[in-house]
């Protein structure tokens, strides 16, 4: 167990025999970014965290190029996360482009989970036809050029935008740092592989309860992106939340929790 959970950062908390949720953190962030959520949970269910490799305090020697040039890497990871931690039943609570490696980790051991939660879910963030993702091609391609040309800037530009809520600065600035904490030429990859990912295919065959939670005004994933997933992945259930922005878990933790925990009440 030791590799995998020094790898991944994996922290466990909560009741022993609960039942698991694994939170999964975004692009640029780490399982920090969940400390107002993921403790409400402790008292009724195993909570586990963890970093992606190349995020926060993971194993950046883990980190191959190779591996994590899709989304099926980062998949594999919680796939042996939850494997060696021995969970079943698994909840998991994947935020942004973790929403999708929830998907595909699902795919690869569905034994494993009992329920998906989507926190602002994309399967695909470029417009295509008959598909609203809120990007054109070219939005995408001057992103990651801005990211290639200034990592630093392009955080202190970008954070403020995904994060919302220009009335809580600090909630910019911690977005800012934890970008900026990311090695940038890992940063890169992993915007490419995020941005430029289509993941539509994968909604189809989810066959466990799924929760889709939609900000307003998601400037990364906009409404009609939110109602796709719902419409793809049958019984599932999609909550507007009054939460502004792209990380509810910060800027509406309350709310956030409280839709978890309604998701997950008989």
């Amino acid at each position: 167990m030791g590799s995998v959970v020094a790898r991944n950062r994996v922290s466990v908390s909560g009741v022993p025999g609960g039942r698991p949720l694994v939170f999964s953190h975004g692009f640029g962030c780490d399982q920090t970014l969940w400390r107002l959520v993921a403790p409400c949970f402790a008292d009724d269910h195993r909570v586990v965290l963890f970093d992606h490799v190349g995020s926060g305090q993971s194993d950046l020697s883990a980190y191959d190029p190779d591996k994590y040039g899709s989304l099926a890497g980062y998949a594999n990871d919680v796939v042996e996360i939850c494997q060696e931690l021995g969970l079943s039943d698994v909840v998991f609570v994947g935020h942004s482009v973790s929403a999708m490696i929830g998907v595909l980790a699902y795919h690869r051991a569905p034994e494993l989970f009992g329920a998906l939660v989507m926190v602002g879910p994309s399967p695909r963030y470029v417009d295509d036809v008959g598909y609203v993702g809120g990007f054109s091609r070219a939005d995408i391609a001057d992103l990651l050029d801005a990211l290639d040309s200034n990592h630093l800037g392009w955080s202190a530009q970008m954070a403020p935008v995904i994060m919302g809520n220009p009335d809580r600065p600090e909630l910019a600035a911690e977005l800012t740092n934890s970008f900026c904490r990311t090695a940038p030429d890992i940063a890169r990859q992993f915007a490419r592989v995020t941005f430029l990912s289509d993941n539509r295919a994968d909604l189809q065959g989810i066959e466990v309860p799924t929760l889709v939670l939609q900000c307003s005004e998601d400037p990364i994933a906009p409404s009609p992106v939110g109602e796709y997933v719902h419409r793809q992945i049958p019984g599932s259930e999609l909550v507007r939340l009054r939460a502004t922005g792209h990380v509810p878990q910060l800027s509406a933790p309350e709310e956030t929790t409280a839709a978890i925990r309604a998701f997950l009440t008989p």
